[in-house]
């Protein structure tokens, strides 16, 4: 099992940033996907970013909403994934969830089968 927690949501203005973090522990051996999505009420979970990890990992891809905005990164050693989220926009309030995965197919736009509790991200106008 594995288990995905994110620390770093919180409140903040438009035009802000913030920087999310999710630490991967437990049976994190063959870890090869990690990504972050996000879900605003009444809306669908949709991929924010991804990113693949191991001996041919560092692929990334990204939504187009938040393309040039945002930046995905990982520390594998950490097993720790990041996402730098810059020029913060009211639309982008929602809670943002951290997700892994192992096995193929593999891929930064994979969904994988493990999940984070959430943190929540706020932007006021």
């Amino acid at each position: 099992q594995v288990q995905l927690v994110e620390t770093g949501g919180g409140l903040v203005q438009a035009g802000g940033s913030l920087r999310l973090s999710c630490v991967a522990s437990g049976n994190t051996f063959s870890l090869n996907r990690m990504g972050w999505y996000r879900q605003a009420p009444g809306r669908q979970r949709e991929l924010i970013a991804g990113i693949t990890s191991g001996s041919s990992g560092g692929d990334t891809a990204y939504a187009d909403s938040v393309k040039g905005r945002f930046t995905i990164s990982s520390d594998n050693d950490k097993n720790t994934v990041y996402l730098q989220m810059n020029s913060l926009k009211p639309e982008d309030t929602a809670v943002y969830y951290c997700n892994a995965g192992r096995g193929r197919p593999s891929g930064p736009r994979i969904i994988g089968e493990y999940w984070g509790q959430g943190t929540q991200v706020t932007v006021s106008s």
